[in-house]
């Protein structure tokens, strides 16, 4: 994706990716290959009780982000976290063109370009 700017939504289950250019959009999702499984502590376990990231998934979310000058990223846990230390720890070049990290819950995609548009021209008016 070769956009000015990218949005992406992401939780665990899928990433919705929107890339915007002045006279183009582009969406795309990404779904992990496996659905995440939901562990439970147990009384006296040594276990997190965590399921491993799927590092995977995080790597397809990036590549479909490369090429993208800013990037806001978004979803209502901690994926969106997660997305970042993978690119901080495996794409690099990609790091600094991360502008945002937002907090937001289930948007439709015709929200989420609202919610990018809006984000997106503040953030170009700052750098002007």
């Amino acid at each position: 994706m070769s956009h000015t700017h990218a949005i992406v939504w992401i939780d665990h289950v899928e990433a919705h990716i929107i890339g915007i250019n002045p006279s183009d959009v582009e969406t795309s999702v990404v779904k992990p290959a496996q659905a995440p499984r939901h562990l439970h502590n147990k009384r006296g376990s040594i276990a997190s009780g965590h399921a491993a990231e799927d590092q995977h998934y995080y790597h397809e979310v990036a590549e479909a982000l490369r090429g993208t000058k800013e990037i806001l990223i978004v979803g209502p846990s901690n994926a969106k976290i997660n997305l970042i230390k993978h690119i901080h720890n495996h794409d690099h070049d990609m790091a600094a063109n991360i502008i945002g990290v937002e907090t937001v819950d289930h948007p439709s995609d015709a929200q989420l370009l609202a919610y990018a548009r809006h984000y997106f021209k503040a953030a170009d008016a700052m750098l002007a």
